[in-house]
């Protein structure tokens, strides 16, 4: 990174910087609430102050890169393998929303507002922005797992509009919810079908195989999640026409986020142990960390929804695995903050 003062490297650092960072946020804030629920009340603070601190000077980077570096970014919003990232943003304000509804239901409402509005207007550009800006032919050619990011940032808009709705009661939040839930299967099946059919019709090395495939697990364990909260609110008109096919689909996509599991950690045993790719820091390992977050939750408020104690047992133990995940993930990414910025 050239520069040879910080500030220098700090105005590089945010040249470069990914959309996808958003992640963190997304990733501590699911953490949170999962601690929560397994009554870690102290610890579930202490991670959602790090997740607002992260989300607000996240947004301040970005927008010091929008004045400084808008070429930049423009590149990276119309280009296939950076445009979904931007996807992470609508999910980290969802997750928050999710997370303080129970305090701060006025923010709380005012972050899923802004999710949802900048989930809608990206969805409509991203086909638009993200063929203009392909350089390869064809599109599926370079199908990858940050796609899958288009289906979260709507299941994420649905979790939020679920629990809220509890907070404030009317016929709006649900139906937002319930509509959202059912585009956000909808844009899961069209992505896998992408992402399917590049996995089979094109060549797939030990480089390309990259922990955004993670984030395939991890939109089946949200639509699983915002299923279960869609299902655990009191019925109404529209609750009652979605209701079993909600139901039916949160069990399915649980049950595809579990045995996605497996099949993940063996790509990474074939990508870093078979073949030897050294596994380093970069933003993309935090989509590791919040597909883990996810299914401890979803897994929970499954159990709770359907009467299932094994699911709240397993979201119970889960829980610590991503906690553990984001600790190795939070000292990797603060060591390479100090020595790409701090002390190069």
């Amino acid at each position: 990174m050239g520069g040879t003062t910080v500030g220098a490297r700090l105005d590089a650092a945010v040249r470069e910087l990914s959309p996808g960072y958003f992640s963190v946020v997304m990733a501590t804030g699911i953490i949170s609430v999962g601690l929560g629920y397994d009554g870690r009340r102290l610890l579930s603070r202490c991670l959602l102050v790090l997740s607002v601190a992260a989300f607000v000077g996240l947004v301040l980077l970005n927008a010091w890169r929008l004045v400084s570096h808008r070429a930049e970014l423009v590149d990276d919003l119309t280009h296939l393998s950076g445009g979904f990232g931007f996807f992470t943003f609508v999910a980290a304000a969802d997750v928050l929303s999710a997370r303080i509804a129970a305090d701060q239901a006025t923010l709380a409402l005012w972050l899923l507002g802004v999710g949802a509005a900048c989930w809608l207007l990206r969805g409509y550009a991203a086909p638009w922005t993200t063929r203009l800006g392909a350089d390869d032919r064809p599109v599926t050619a370079v199908a990858n797992g940050t796609w899958f990011l288009w289906a979260v940032g709507g299941q994420s808009v649905a979790v939020a509009a679920a629990v809220l709705a509890v907070e404030r009661p009317g016929p709006a939040l649900p139906a937002v919810a319930v509509g959202t839930w059912f585009l956000g299967v909808f844009l899961y099946a069209v992505t896998g079908l992408f992402v399917a059919m590049r996995l089979l019709a094109h060549d797939l090395g030990a480089d390309d195989l990259t922990a955004p495939y993670w984030i395939a697990m991890g939109a089946a364990a949200i639509t699983t999640l915002a299923g279960a909260e869609i299902t655990l609110l009191p019925h109404d008109a529209v609750l009652d026409a979605a209701g079993s096919a909600i139901r039916g689909g949160d069990l399915f996509a649980w049950v595809l986020a579990t045995w996605l599991v497996p099949a993940l950690v063996a790509a990474g045993w074939w990508r870093h142990v078979t073949h030897r790719v050294p596994l380093r820091y970069d933003v993309h390992l935090w989509s590791i960390v919040f597909p883990l977050g996810m299914y401890a939750v979803a897994s929970t408020r499954l159990g709770v929804a359907d009467g299932f104690p094994l699911l709240v047992d397993i979201g119970r133990v889960w829980i610590w695995v991503a906690l553990a995940a984001w600790a190795v993930t939070s000292v990797a990414g603060v060591a390479h903050v100090v020595r790409r910025v701090l002390r190069p």
